[in-house]
């Protein structure tokens, strides 16, 4: 390994510190671990710095942000590595290249942070369109090498910056939304995908414009769906309710709070041409779920899908009581032998206790059910082994007995 060059800073773990967490592939030193004198404490947050252990042994080369929890994380495991557009351009086609080979239309998660080596970015494609989410200082001062990185691997036309994550915030960046290449779309994008066409609004819709991470649950619910009756709870545009009926349901109902949402998940219908069996009822979705109740309504597959209700572990607690009561609403709005899926992006509800969240409120519901399926995220949202925050996306989908 060669040594790193003098302009680089360097930040040495404390002797205390477990620095084979690192050498076995764990990419962030916490701050705690960190020698904080008034040396390491003068690297700008962003700055490139050279981790070291006690010993003063190279562990490679990352960004320092050391007043943050995350003191330091790595970029290359070579503390001598150039981080110049060559670097950041042969991480962007290595990740192309999975996407190529894993999906025919150029519709997918193109950059999944850590998960392909680029810590803090994210990068979702839409045909000819790249929304990016540049999450971290190191890469805002980097955005016009990645800009022309993402273009000429990609060949796409236009890029679209979205920066408006509570990461960004956390980096203390400011909230921005924009085009950096091409032109803003001038109306939702048609993007095909689990036999479905979605309306992404990448300028004016949550987060990037779509969520690419349910297509595998998508596909397996649609496998359900044939002949079905179902119910898509937190809906979005559509996400689950579209998939369903391209695969079959003769009917669907989406519940969003927002009615934009929902306005693209009509839209996605009538570009399918089964406007007519998609019915959407705008309004929380704990309250509905109580009025259909009320109505006596009952369905075959139910699928709830919120957002993320522990965001963080000072929410754990909180989190996994609103993932129960919607697993007790929900559970009464399934048929006889009918299907309840139940999603959590929450990195901070671990599959285990999301899971043990569902069936005790299916069990207050006083449903009998059984475990069928459970689901993750994409392959085009790849997970780094050593951060469960990659893994964020679980589904499990429970068979309630007649």
């Amino acid at each position: 390994m060669t040594m790193p060059p003098l302009s680089y800073p360097v930040i040495r773990l404390r002797p205390k510190a477990d620095a084979r967490r690192i050498r076995h592939g764990h990419p962030w030193a916490w701050q705690d671990d960190l020698v904080l004198d008034r040396r390491s404490r003068a690297i700008p947050p962003g700055a490139l710095a050279v981790l070291e252990d006690a010993e003063r042994q190279p562990l490679g080369l990352g960004v320092a942000t050391v007043e943050a929890k995350i003191g330091l994380r790595l970029l290359d495991r070579d503390p001598a590595a150039v981080i110049d557009e060559t670097w950041l351009s042969a991480r962007i086609e290595a990740a192309l290249g999975l996407r190529e080979r894993l999906y025919d239309a150029p519709f997918y998660r193109l950059i999944h942070a850590e998960g392909d080596g680029l810590p803090g970015l994210i990068v979702d494609r839409f045909g000819d369109t790249l929304v990016m989410q540049p999450n971290a200082i190191w890469l805002e001062e980097r955005e016009e090498m990645l800009v022309r990185g993402l273009l000429a691997a990609t060949g796409c036309t236009n890029l679209v910056k979205n920066g408006t994550s509570r990461a960004r915030l956390a980096e203390g960046l400011a909230e921005v939304t924009g085009v950096l290449a091409g032109a803003a779309p001038e109306a939702p994008i048609p993007v095909p995908m689990s036999g479905a066409v979605y309306m992404a609004d990448v300028m004016g819709g949550q987060k990037t414009g779509l969520f690419y991470d349910q297509r595998d649950n998508h596909g397996f619910a649609a496998r359900l769906a044939k002949g079905a009756r179902v119910l898509d709870v937190f809906s979005h545009v559509g996400g689950f309710a579209l998939a369903c009926l391209a695969a079959g349901a003769p009917e669907a109902v989406a519940v969003d709070a927002s009615e934009p949402a929902l306005s693209l998940a009509r839209e996605g219908a009538a570009a399918m041409g089964v406007e007519g069996k998609l019915a959407t009822r705008q309004g929380d979705a704990f309250a509905q779920m109580e009025a259909l109740a009320g109505e006596g309504a009952t369905f075959d597959l139910v699928i709830c899908d919120p957002p993320a209700f522990a965001p963080a572990k000072q929410a754990l607690e909180q989190g996994l009581r609103a993932y129960e009561r919607v697993a007790r609403l929900a559970a009464a709005l399934v048929a006889e032998g009918g299907v309840l899926i139940l999603c959590s992006c929450s990195h901070a509800a671990d599959l285990g206790k999301f899971r043990a969240a569902c069936l005790r409120g299916i069990g207050r519901a006083g449903r009998d059910p059984r475990l069928i399926h459970t689901g993750f995220a994409g392959p085009d949202h790849p997970q780094h082994p050593a951060l469960t925050e990659t893994g964020y996306l679980k589904a499990v989908a429970f068979r309630l007995m007649p």
